[in-house]
C-alpha cells in the first residue's frame, strides 16, 4: 500500500478512524472525511503521531447533503490526481423522522445516497488509478429488510421506524455495491461490501431507546473498533482480494448476503432512482 491514495469517509471515529490509521501505517497517503472541522483536525494529528506518516489530510463536509458531496468531490479532485481506494464508511441511524437538505429521509440520505453520489463523482479518477477499489461498509442489518426497499419510504413516511430505515439503507449499500461491480467489469476497479460486525463505537449514542439497548448490548458482547475495522482494512489493502468484485464479506471472508441483496433487478432500479434523485449519470 506504499504510496497508494486512500479516501475514507466517516473517518473521525470508530471503525473508520481505525481503518484510516491502519492504511496510513501501511504507507498510504490517507484523506479522511468528517463532518466536524475540530474532530477532523484532531483525527489527522492523532493518526500522524501514531503512524509517523505525515501524509494524512482532512476534508470536511456533510455527506447527507448532495451539494456538500459535490463540493467534497471537487476538493478531493483538487488534492489528488489518483485514488486507489475509496472506503465508503460514513453512516448513522436517526430515531426520529428527519429529512436531509434535499428532502430525503436522513438515514437513507447519509447511508446510501452519499455512497452513491461520491463514488460516481470520483469514478473517472478511480478508473485512471486502476487497479483501484471501492469498499462499502454495509451491515447484516440488511437482512431485516426482507421485503426490499420501499421507494415510497425514501422521503420519510409518517409511520417512520428508525431501525427499519437503517436496515433498508444497509440493503441499499449491498445492492449499490453489486450493481457498481457489474458496471465496472473490465475497468480494473473492484467493488465489494462488508459487514463489520456488532461493534462498540459512538454509533449508538443519541439513538433513542433502541440505541440505548443496542449500546448496552455492544458494551457486553460487541467487538472493539479494531476488530470491527479488520474486514474494511482487508478489502482495502489485501493482495488476496485483488480483482475480486461484487462480493459481500464478513470476518475477512466471502459471505452470502440476504436474497433481497442478490436481486439484480432491484439493484438496477435502485441505481436508476439514485441517479435521478442525485443528478448523477445513470
Amino acid at each position: 500500500m506504499k504510496d497508494k491514495v486512500c479516501v475514507v469517509t466517516g473517518a473521525t471515529s470508530g471503525i473508520g478512524q481505525v481503518a484510516a490509521e491502519a492504511l496510513a501505517r501501511l504507507g498510504s497517503r490517507v484523506i479522511v472525511i468528517g463532518r466536524s472541522p475540530e474532530r477532523a483536525s484532531a483525527t489527522v494529528e492523532s493518526i500522524r503521531r501514531a503512524t509517523g506518516n505525515p501524509r494524512v489530510e482532512g476534508v470536511v463536509g456533510d455527506l447527507s447533503a448532495f451539494g456538500e458531496v459535490r463540493r467534497l468531490a471537487v476538493e478531493l479532485r483538487a488534492k489528488t490526481e489518483r485514488i486507489d481506494v475509496l472506503l465508503n464508511n460514513a453512516g448513522g441511524v436517526f430515531p426520529r423522522r428527519t429529512l436531509s437538505a434535499d428532502g430525503i429521509e436522513m438515514t437513507m440520505a447519509l447511508n446510501h445516497f452519499s455512497y452513491f453520489l461520491l463514488t460516481n463523482l470520483l469514478l473517472d479518477v478511480l478508473k485512471r488509478s486502476a487497479p483501484a477499489r471501492v469498499v462499502s461498509v454495509a451491515s447484516d442489518a440488511h437482512r431485516f429488510a426482507r421485503k426490499g426497499i420501499n421507494e415510497a419510504n425514501l422521503k420519510g413516511p409518517s409511520g417512520y421506524a428508525g431501525w427499519r430505515a437503517y436496515g433498508e439503507s444497509k440493503l441499499a449499500n449491498v445492492l449499490f455495491s453489486n450493481e457498481l461491480a457489474r458496471r465496472l467489469e473490465g475497468s480494473g476497479v473492484t467493488s465489494n461490501a462488508l459487514h463489520p460486525g456488532f461493534v462498540r463505537t459512538r454509533f449508538f449514542e443519541d439513538k433513542g431507546v433502541g440505541g440505548k439497548v443496542a449500546k448496552a448490548m455492544a458494551g457486553v458482547m460487541g467487538l472493539t473498533p479494531e476488530k470491527g475495522a479488520e474486514t474494511s482494512i482487508h478489502l482495502a489493502s489485501s493482495p488476496t482480494v485483488e480483482g475480486v468484485s461484487g462480493k459481500y464479506f464478513e470476518k475477512c471472508e466471502e459471505s452470502t448476503p440476504a436474497p433481497a441483496a442478490q436481486d439484480e433487478a432491484a439493484a438496477r432500479r435502485l441505481w436508476e432512482l439514485s441517479a435521478e434523485w442525485t443528478g448523477a449519470e445513470a
